[in-house]
């Protein structure tokens, strides 16, 4: 399948770009710079306003509209990224001699993913071959529990 394929409505693809511009432009020094400028002037405007609930009221909405909307827009960028990362890493997964059974694993819970974490430290360490073959096992073994607790009852055995 060819990035062209996977192609988005054109409504989708506008609020897209929007995004990213946004999250590229918030993410500069100068606009850092900018946000302490505009508190800078608000605070010294203080005195001149009686620092006033109307003053107050100034900086209160204005971070509050530009939070509310910032979260929105970075965090659609967040996602595409992440879901492009995964890709690239499945990608590679699928053409090198690693296991297959990796892939997807963004999906267990923490408990599980912190488990396969110490596992793949532990192969790393240097117990080789034999080590890694263990996680991978251990991999399709929690996928496999995760998924069957899904459909289960939500009561679990303890062994």
């Amino acid at each position: 399948m060819s990035l062209k394929e996977v192609s988005m409505p054109a409504s989708r693809h506008v609020f897209t770009r929007f995004a990213t511009n946004v999250s590229e432009w918030a993410g500069k020094p100068a606009i850092f710079v900018l946000a302490v400028a505009v508190i800078i002037v608000w605070a010294v405007l203080g005195p001149f306003f009686d620092y006033s609930e109307t003053w107050q009221l100034i900086i209160n909405t204005g971070t509050t509209i530009v939070t509310f909307l910032m979260v929105f827009v970075l965090q659609n960028a967040q996602m595409r990224d992440t879901r492009a990362i995964q890709a690239k890493l499945d990608e590679l997964i699928l053409t090198s001699h690693a296991e297959n059974r990796f892939i997807g694993i963004e999906n267990l819970d923490e408990e599980d993913l912190k488990h396969l974490d110490r596992l793949v430290a532990k192969a790393a360490r240097g117990k080789g071959r034999t080590e890694a073959s263990n996680v991978s096992q251990a991999v399709e073994g929690r996928r496999k529990r995760s998924q069957g607790s899904k459909r289960a009852a939500p009561s679990r055995k303890k062994k």
